[in-house]
């Protein structure tokens, strides 16, 4: 695509970030992201919170505040109970209330597959974006949320996969970044040097992204690396999302023989409404983890910000 010719523009799609920021004046700017999928579970209420839970997440991400979303769906022109449909766009509604966000309308059109999902408008002060691409040597890695949904998510499909590890998966994938967001807040200006949420390109390929948009490499400590229970045991179950993952972010990847293949293949699960992955300043790592433990939120503290090597991202 060609370079964007706006000033106003302060992240686009160039740097695989989580949404575009564009700057209305010198105190606002417009965090914009859109993402819907197919049903990862049988509610349909469920679903539908999934669903608004992980549009949210981008916005949060960036360091902005959600404060409007457009919902997008799909449904099958027949077939399916219209009883179905209002309970998938009820779960959604009710986490946008819940965020303090306003539903506006939305979109639907007929599709064979049930799709759903939000446009979501955020804010932000310029000043304070949080991009992908500001992650600095020394820097302190922490994840918000545990691994896993991908391959649970899987496993449901096929009906593999045990009630406590589905449960698990799914509180994960309602628990709104929010939380994790507004603690890192709560740290003075500046000392969130980069950050972005765990989705689709797994964690590896999502820590790629941000090492190779900041110039740097990422360390990351495996056995420090939090995992939904039952996800290990499941790792068999692969969706095909994984190994494009694999396939897509491997050679930017360098990973220590000692780490357990089962680890390896959740550190490249697909994930639906995952953690934030914040790089933060090394002065403020211990208040940040304080103030994750006020908010309620179990962070880890995963690895550090190296200079730039060979690898994006190192697994030991």
């Amino acid at each position: 695509m060609p370079a964007q010719a706006d000033d106003r523009v302060l992240i686009d799609f160039r740097t695989a970030d989580d949404a575009g920021v564009y700057r209305i004046d010198g105190d606002r700017a417009l965090v914009q992201t859109v993402d819907f999928f197919t049903p990862i579970v049988d509610d349909p209420a469920v679903f539908g919170a999934i669903a608004a839970t992980n549009s949210l997440s981008d916005v949060y991400a960036m360091g902005g505040r959600p404060i409007t979303a457009l919902a997008i769906a799909g449904f099958p022109a027949s077939g399916l109970d219209e009883g179905v449909i209002r309970q998938v766009f009820l779960g959604g509604f009710h986490v946008l209330r819940g965020a303090g966000v306003a539903l506006l309308g939305g979109h639907t059109v007929q599709d064979q597959e049930i799709k759903f999902g939000y446009a979501v408008t955020g804010l932000v002060a310029p000043g304070d974006v949080w991009a992908n691409a500001g992650a600095r040597e020394g820097d302190i890695l922490f994840l918000t949320k545990p691994l896993g949904t991908g391959v649970i998510s899987t496993a449901l499909k096929f009906g593999r996969a045990p009630a406590g590890a589905v449960d698990a998966a799914v509180a994960v994938m309602l628990e709104l970044n929010a939380r994790g967001a507004d603690a890192l807040h709560a740290l003075p200006a500046g000392s969130v040097h980069g950050c972005t949420d765990i989705t689709g390109f797994g964690f590896l390929g999502h820590a790629a992204e941000m090492a190779a948009a900041s110039g740097v490499t990422l360390r990351v400590e495996a056995a420090a690396v939090p995992v939904i229970a039952g996800a290990l045991t499941l790792a068999g179950n692969q969706s095909g999302g994984l190994r494009t993952n694999e396939s897509h972010f491997g050679a930017s990847v360098s990973i220590a023989p000692h780490v357990d293949a089962a680890l390896i293949e959740l550190l490249f699960d697909p994930q639906t409404s995952g953690g934030l992955l914040a790089s933060v300043d090394p002065a403020r790592a211990d208040a940040a983890a304080a103030s994750f433990a006020a908010a309620g939120v179990a962070a880890a503290r995963i690895g550090t910000v190296l200079p730039r090597a060979a690898h994006s991202v190192l697994v030991v």
